[in-house]
């Protein structure tokens, strides 16, 4: 077996193609794509911004800006910076939350809701985007104030970051999960029992 330069013994070849099965098996949304102008002196210079939002669909996400002279390019640059920002989220059954949250960023103010099973994504367009890449099945979401797209997005992001799951509130309390969720069964047996 031949020895990769860095003395790590995997063939450099095996370790690129590690890398690229994780990129295919990231999903990418393309939310907005907004034309620009900058006058100069010759008239008007057009330019493309474009909003991206990529995630694996099992918990992963990340949303990009990325602007250009053409759109192909600006998507390029938008998918980019994507994965350079991608975060984790804690699903309940991989389908839902855990709990409800609220996020705000500038003028852009969303709340998320944990769902039944069969209720699907309710929620606007650049928050459905985030939802369906980020792999929740049953959501109800609602935006209040600005309906940019960019402050919408950035304001989930805010409130996706905010989640906790209960093994993770477990481990900041020292505590087991089985504590945390089984004490309520439990006040319930005692009032039952009284």
């Amino acid at each position: 077996m031949a020895r990769s330069p860095s003395g790590s013994g995997r063939p450099p070849r095996e370790r690129r193609g590690g890398d690229r099965d994780e990129e295919n098996e990231l999903k990418d949304k393309l939310v907005t794509i907004n034309r620009v102008a900058k006058v100069v002196k010759g008239g008007r210079r057009f330019a493309f911004a474009a909003i991206v939002v990529i995630g694996d669909q099992r918990g992963r996400v990340g949303h990009g800006a990325g602007k250009a002279r053409e759109v192909p390019e600006a998507i390029r640059k938008a998918t980019e910076a994507a994965k350079r920002g991608l975060i984790r989220v804690p699903l309940r059954d991989g389908r839902t939350l855990h709990h409800d949250v609220k996020g705000r960023f500038g003028a852009g103010k969303v709340t998320l809701r944990a769902a039944p099973a069969g209720t699907g994504i309710i929620a606007g367009g650049p928050m459905r985007a985030v939802f369906e890449t980020l792999g929740i099945k049953d959501i109800v979401a609602k935006s209040v104030g600005t309906s940019n797209p960019h402050n919408m997005i950035k304001a989930t992001f805010v409130a996706l970051a905010k989640l906790n799951s209960p093994r993770m509130v477990a481990t900041r309390r020292g505590k087991k999960v089985g504590d945390l969720l089984g004490r309520r069964d439990g006040d319930q047996s005692a009032e039952a029992a009284a």
